[in-house]
């Protein structure tokens, strides 16, 4: 789906953290991520531009994997730039992960999978998240646990984000401090918030406000933009045709 290929040593990891070094070994190379649809490309100069990102529309676009391939470019190659990433999410489908057994952290690690996936792509080895874990370049929490913090000098990506209401979303923006970046990932059509309508609001609540703020860039994905398999591309299709031919259905189900 990605047209990809190895780095060259200038994009290995080799900043200095405020507290401790990062340097890691020659192996650990970041490949290069070459966008095949133009509104990929759209992400890519907005990003470089400097703007903050809201990246909406359908699934399997690789609104994620575009947004973390770019941070962590950003990271070792933008020397006055933030120094780490934050991802963040909101634990659904229920907010106090109660049903999850074991601590905190281990209920909470469950939604970090997907994140590992792309770090292992991306990096073509399993520990690439872990390490760079450790060695504090990333970051993933939940947005249960955000007030009273400050994030400074960090590119903080917010995913799933039609899974937040506006309080979860309108908490993790105003955490924001000196020197750190916006991006916010979601598809609408893909909600879990279906118990209270106030909820589902926040989405389109927060893209109205950010869309009258000149350091946001929205930009919508659409099915053509759909790169993750033929397979996906074809669902997608089919289901928009059904629910646009059935629209009573909607209302009863959970997308």
């Amino acid at each position: 789906d990605w047209s990809s290929d190895v780095c060259s040593s200038d994009l290995k990891i080799t900043r200095q953290n405020k507290k401790q070094s990062n340097e890691v070994d020659s192996s650990f190379s970041l490949k290069k991520v070459i966008p095949i649809t133009d509104t990929q490309k759209d992400v890519i100069d907005a990003f470089n531009e400097d703007l903050n990102l809201v990246l909406i529309g359908s699934a399997g676009t690789g609104k994620t994997f575009l947004s973390i391939y770019l941070a962590l470019k950003s990271l070792m190659t933008n020397k006055n730039g933030p120094n780490k990433i934050v991802i963040i999410r909101s634990i659904v489908s229920t907010r106090d992960v109660g049903f999850l057994p074991g601590t905190l952290k281990e209920k909470i690690a469950v939604y970090e999978e997907p994140y590992k996936a792309i770090f292992s792509e991306l990096y073509g080895r399993g520990d690439a998240y872990e390490i760079l874990e450790k060695k504090g370049l990333v970051e993933f929490c939940s947005t249960s646990y955000l007030r009273g913090t400050t994030i400074n000098d960090a590119i903080v990506i917010l995913d799933e984000f039609q899974n937040c209401n506006f309080a979860e979303i309108d908490t993790v923006i105003s955490r924001l401090g000196k020197n750190s970046k916006f991006i916010a990932c979601g598809d609408i059509m893909q909600t879990d918030l279906i118990k209270n309508k106030w909820d589902v609001t926040g989405l389109p609540d927060f893209i109205n406000i950010v869309d009258t703020i000149d350091s946001f860039d929205i930009i919508e994905f659409t099915t053509e933009d759909i790169v993750r398999s033929g397979l996906v591309k074809s669902y997608i299709l089919a289901k928009n045709d059904y629910f646009d031919k059935n629209k009573n259905r909607v209302d009863t189900l959970n997308y």
